[in-house]
């Protein structure tokens, strides 16, 4: 009896364990959560690490800036004999022997030559009977002379491909010339027209070398259809580096008695790449007014293509004049123009440095002596034209007004206001004092213009 009490007290005890049945539906619905969540977070992290990542290489490997490209300011009114006073030696040179038929002067090794020297010497020994020898050593001087010069030019290749009707791709290739101009520590910098690049989808280089290399607009001027194309330096080849870059010379076009000057025209003035001219200017007295700045037109006797483009050295190997056709009139068409490289210099330097150039649409001219004593004109940048829905006009400037301050700057010439505005960028405030006729007087006005 008792075991069966003690059995009975026992059995509530025993316990059937069964295992439980898998839902599937739950292990499927975890899993794909699991899944989900490990992908959301690898997007996260991935996505985080690309936002992150340039912040803390920039923050660990600061980028190197590239620096400010700073061209040399001309003296005014410089005569180009006064130029070539300072690249002749002080001691005037030793007498050199008539050279045989055929043959070359010979010259100390260690003492160079320049071309001038080399044309007044041969023109020394016998000016009033120059023979057949003597042209044959000057153009072998002026060959061997652009032999130097193209070392500085480059062949721009523009490339446009299209779709035709039948879906195929057609390629159309055009060149161009450039030169070079500058350098920022990171990138080479070309000037070139800006109307083939414009439209272009690939622009390559090519040096005198035969390097090749492919290049980038970094800046351009819509005035004077200019632009600054840029190749980086990682991308060139080391050896010629090592040589030095070839960073042409940029020389002045504000001489007196510039007309006469010989030059050489290099590029594509003909047209055609690589052609090659000679000559003189002929004239510089052909004005070109344009918004918020003037340049002069230099003429030559050289004969080139509506087309032509390049640039103008003179026999020291300094740029004094960029080619240009889209100021030719009909009596020009035929010839090789100019735009004087002295009023370029500040578009060149704030393309290089990759700055808009700003605009205010104001055309002047300087006051001369002449009005300010006869007329009683204020000395200044005299206002004689206005675009229309320009920054000025909008401002309220008038036809008339006479520009006597910017930027708290004195201006007595009309390039004195284009060099204050061009150290300003689009969307800057410029200040303006103006001397505005009022019956028999002039009263100073002021304005502050936001620039375009």
């Amino acid at each position: 009896m008792p075991d069966k009490e003690q059995n009975n007290q026992s059995d509530f005890m025993i316990e059937k364990i069964k295992v439980r049945p898998i839902n599937r539906k739950k292990l499927v619905r975890r899993t794909i959560i699991t899944a989900s969540m490990a992908v959301i977070f690898g997007l996260i992290a991935c996505f985080t690490f690309l936002i992150l990542e340039p912040v803390i290489n920039r923050w660990l490997y600061p980028e190197e800036k590239p620096k400010i490209v700073v061209l040399p300011e001309d003296q005014e009114e410089m005569a180009p004999e006064d130029m070539l006073a300072e690249n002749l030696p002080t001691e005037s040179p030793s007498p050199t022997p008539e050279p045989a038929p055929d043959q070359t002067p010979e010259t100390d090794p260690g003492q160079e030559v320049t071309l001038e020297e080399q044309v007044l010497g041969i023109l020394a020994e016998n000016p009033p009977d120059l023979t057949m020898d003597h042209y044959k050593q000057i153009y072998l001087s002026m060959s061997d002379y652009v032999k130097e010069l193209n070392k500085y030019m480059v062949t721009i290749t523009t490339v446009v491909s299209n779709v035709d009707w039948f879906n195929d791709v057609q390629e159309s290739r055009n060149q161009l010339s450039g030169v070079i101009v500058a350098e920022n520590g990171k990138e080479l910098l070309v000037l070139s027209d800006a109307l083939p690049v414009r439209s272009a989808q690939q622009l390559i280089l090519t040096f005198a070398d035969g390097t090749q290399v492919e290049a980038q607009v970094k800046q351009q001027d819509k005035v004077t259809n200019l632009a600054i194309l840029s190749v980086e330096l990682d991308g060139l080849p080391s050896s010629m580096k090592e040589e030095g870059l070839p960073i042409v010379s940029l020389g002045a076009s504000n001489y007196r008695n510039l007309p006469g000057t010989p030059v050489v025209a290099l590029g594509s003035p003909m047209g055609v790449s690589n052609s090659v001219g000679y000559g003189m200017i002929t004239s510089t007295g052909l004005p070109i007014y344009a918004p918020d700045r003037n340049y002069k037109l230099l003429l030559t006797d050289i004969f080139g293509s509506q087309n032509g483009g390049g640039v103008l050295f003179n026999l020291n190997g300094q740029v004094i004049g960029i080619i240009t056709s889209s100021r030719n009139t009909s009596d020009l068409k035929n010839v090789v123009t100019a735009y004087g490289i002295t009023e370029l210099k500040k578009i060149i330097e704030k393309m290089s440095n990759g700055s808009p150039l700003p605009y205010m649409g104001i055309s002047g001219v300087d006051v001369t002596m002449e009005a300010n004593e006869g007329l009683g004109v204020p000395l200044g940048a005299f206002v004689k034209d206005i675009d229309m829905d320009s920054p000025a006009m909008q401002a309220g400037i008038q036809k008339g007004d006479v520009i006597i301050e910017a930027q708290g700057l004195e201006i007595l010439t009309f390039n004195d206001y284009t060099n204050a505005l061009f150290t300003l960028e689009p969307g800057d405030t410029m200040e303006l004092a103006v001397m505005r006729q009022a019956q028999n007087e002039y009263k100073e006005m002021h304005f502050s213009i936001e620039l375009r």
